[in-house]
């Protein structure tokens, strides 16, 4: 690929805000970040899904920055700053040998959206370099169709979360009307990019894994996100219904997001997608 990963970077629209400023020349868009991919941290977690983790843990790469800053973010340290170490590829290919190297599962991109290109290019070097393990595109579904058919062969395992399916509610908690309307033909891509999940000896190796944390007064939400999984995607889509919303960040700006779920409304919700015959990822 050579400087060829550096193009879409001139006139960046990576992502739906389609920002078009030039980054190589030093100039940020909405996510935040210029020329480099920023890397806050780094290493082995152990409190991802369970067939990321299995028994050497998910190889964790969190990026700064973000393309939809919700106004809950639970990283908004990172997501709403850029704050970290500049990484060019050749040296997020190195992290990624390392992850390797100490016996992760998988290397797991955290909000990787605004630094696709950057990603793309570091991982054909790391598979130049030896890289076997699974790669994880670990996204908050805000996604352009195009931008993730540049990633086909190289991303493994998608796991995107479907945050809103009311384009009120993604407007007023992401800035992001269209953000339903870019969830569901991005599914429809990563599905068509690596299927099903599948898992061999308890650890994921390819495929879709959905995330959908479940909000407050957010039931029909979670319903009509797993009936389009159920029946837009596969009925064995793997999903893990989250119960782990508490307002922060700037949350207690809006009283209906105030509070954490009740377990009345997380229980429905994660009967719903078994009733549907969705698969748990717990």
């Amino acid at each position: 690929m050579g400087e060829d990963w550096r193009t879409p970077l001139r006139e960046c629209r990576i992502c739906p805000r389609e920002c078009g400023v030039d980054r190589l020349a030093g100039e940020t868009g909405y996510c935040g970040v210029g020329a480099e991919a920023v890397v806050a941290s780094r290493g082995p977690h152990f409190g991802e899904e369970p067939p990321l983790v299995g028994r050497g843990g998910s190889g964790t790469i969190f990026f700064s920055g973000c393309s939809l800053r919700c106004i809950f973010c639970q990283n908004s340290d990172i997501s709403h700053q850029v704050v970290g170490v500049p990484a060019a590829p050749e040296a997020l290919a190195r992290m990624m040998l390392e992850l390797q190297r100490i016996g992760c599962h998988n290397v797991n991109f955290v909000t990787p959206t605004q630094v696709t290109p950057h990603i793309l290019e570091a991982i054909r070097l790391a598979r130049q370099g030896g890289l076997t393990v699974p790669t994880v595109y670990n996204c908050g579904g805000y996604e352009k169709v195009g931008t993730l058919a540049l990633c086909e062969g190289l991303i493994d395992i998608y796991m995107p979360d479907t945050k809103f399916t009311d384009p009120e509610a993604a407007r007023r908690l992401a800035n992001a009307p269209d953000y339903p309307d870019r969830l569901w033909p991005a599914l429809r891509e990563m599905h068509r990019q690596v299927g099903d999940l599948v898992i061999e000896d308890g650890v994921a190796r390819r495929g879709l894994l959905v995330r959908h944390l479940v909000m407050p007064g957010g039931v029909e939400a979670a319903r009509q996100a797993i009936d389009f999984l159920a029946e837009d995607i596969s009925p064995d889509t793997y999903i893990n219904v989250m119960a782990q919303y508490r307002p922060v960040f700037r949350a207690r700006e809006v009283p209906e997001i105030d509070r954490r779920p009740t377990p009345q409304e997380y229980q429905a919700a994660r009967n719903y997608a078994l009733e549907r015959g969705l698969r748990l990822a717990e």
